[in-house]
């Protein structure tokens, strides 16, 4: 088991407190720029999944299939047309994967709660997907490790999770506050990744991350 001290992405003891509310403790890595909650404050599986329960997400709702456009809408300009994909952390209701399937493309989907089929883990795949789910995992680095490891030569993974903020608006930001959430990735937390893979970050907003395969072969360069 990890540390209390140590950081789940880069596993360094380079860490420090950042703040504490009535919650949980959070503390940031020098080394790598990820905030994180101490294991003792991740919710154990069967209340995590009660949490996502209660998600109403569904293809029928509009708003939902806006609010995923933000991902959707820049990774279709770097897929080719009938490319196969995989969406990581699916949810209940699945809605990016019919969203690209809209568009010809042919997906597999997988959720630690929903979808738990580890077979999709032995294929691989153009594109993958991985929206608001970074931020729920334990060990985020094995889990996107994995999800490189699918990519095809020149494939592309998109990923949507809020950045973290300035320390001095830490307190008031309303992503820390929910529960599950127990990683916040920065800039830095993107470019330490793409250091090990030698891919460089794209920030395409400010929720919006993504990674090209092909650069992999290249030197990495800062963002």
């Amino acid at each position: 088991m990890d540390k209390i001290n140590s950081c789940p992405l880069c596993k360094t003891e380079e860490t420090y407190f950042l703040y504490k509310d009535k919650n949980r403790t959070y503390y940031l890595c020098d080394n790598c720029g990820l905030s994180f909650v101490p294991p003792e404050f991740r919710l154990p599986p069967e209340k995590e999944k009660k949490r996502y329960d209660l998600h109403t997400n569904s293809p029928n709702d509009l708003n939902y299939r806006r609010f995923l456009d933000k991902l959707f809408f820049p990774m279709l300009k770097y897929i080719s047309p009938n490319s196969k994909g995989l969406d990581f952390g699916s949810g209940p209701g699945p809605t990016l994967s019919l969203m690209f399937e809209e568009e010809g493309h042919s997906m597999e989907i997988f959720d630690f709660f929903y979808a738990n089929d580890c077979s999709v883990f032995s294929k691989t795949y153009d594109f993958i997907t991985a929206s608001e789910v970074l931020e729920h995992l334990f060990s985020p680095f094995t889990e996107l490790n994995k999800l490189w490891q699918c990519l095809k030569p020149n494939g592309h993974l998109g990923i949507m999770t809020q950045l973290l903020p300035e320390k001095n608006e830490f307190d008031t930001w309303y992503y820390k506050n929910d529960p599950a959430h127990v990683c916040f990735f920065s800039k830095k937390s993107f470019e330490w990744i793409g250091k090990q893979w030698h891919s460089k970050p794209f920030f395409i907003d400010k929720d919006i991350i993504i990674f090209s395969e092909q650069h992999s072969r290249n030197q990495f360069i800062s963002h």
